[in-house]
């Protein structure tokens, strides 16, 4: 994914599309938008990036995970088996994007009817009910690119509802695909590439 912080202008619809399309609990959101003040008064700006999970190739929370329900797919997305996840939190405090977050069993049950009977595409199979229900609380949650998406060959949700068209969403190992072109540019960086994770998400600045 590229995510161009000159079209961004901080509307936070990846937030709300991201929360809809993964029927995240309260508390957990995979897609935030953070904002800095930069410049000196009085010629100052608010910079909006949006961060999701980074997608690493060296992802520090695969490796520290001891019962492997942490693993980066075929298709180069890092994913969290939850029948295997212990809940130990070694992924959440490995992650250096803070990307990740922990299922407290929280539900909008109160708020909304019917909220715990949609099905929650992230786990890869036909959920419904409340995550406690499940037996999965307490375990690891993350962006997963909306692999589900994906799978059907759609893009991120974050990615169709951008208002300023801010994200690309691609294949990085075509060299003719849009997002390949634009992390190879001359504006393209990534957040804490001196750590050696590798991450798959470029930003254009």
């Amino acid at each position: 994914m590229v995510i161009d912080l000159f079209k961004c202008i901080g509307c936070d619809a990846c937030t709300v599309s991201c929360k809809a399309e993964n029927r995240t609990p309260p508390g957990i959101t995979y897609n935030v938008v953070l904002e800095e003040e930069v410049g000196t008064y009085p010629n100052m700006r608010v910079r909006m990036t949006p961060r999701p999970c980074m997608q690493c190739q060296n992802a520090p929370c695969v490796e520290v995970c001891p019962v492997k329900a942490s693993y980066r797919g075929e298709d180069g997305i890092v994913v969290i088996d939850a029948n295997r996840c212990i809940g130990c939190r070694y992924c959440i405090a490995a992650c250096p994007y803070g990307a990740r977050s922990v299922d407290e069993g929280m539900s909008y049950r109160t708020e909304m009817q019917a909220a715990d009977q949609v099905t929650v595409p992230e786990y890869g199979v036909e959920r419904t009910g409340h995550i406690k229900d499940q037996g999965l609380q307490g375990t690891a949650r993350k962006c997963t690119f909306c692999s589900h998406r994906i799978a059907h060959g759609e893009v991120p949700a974050c990615c169709e509802t951008c208002l300023g068209d801010a994200r690309v969403f691609g294949d990085l190992n075509d060299p003719e695909s849009a997002v390949s072109k634009l992390a190879s540019s001359s504006r393209a960086s990534r957040l804490k590439e001196e750590l050696g994770t590798n991450p798959s998400v470029y930003y254009l600045r």
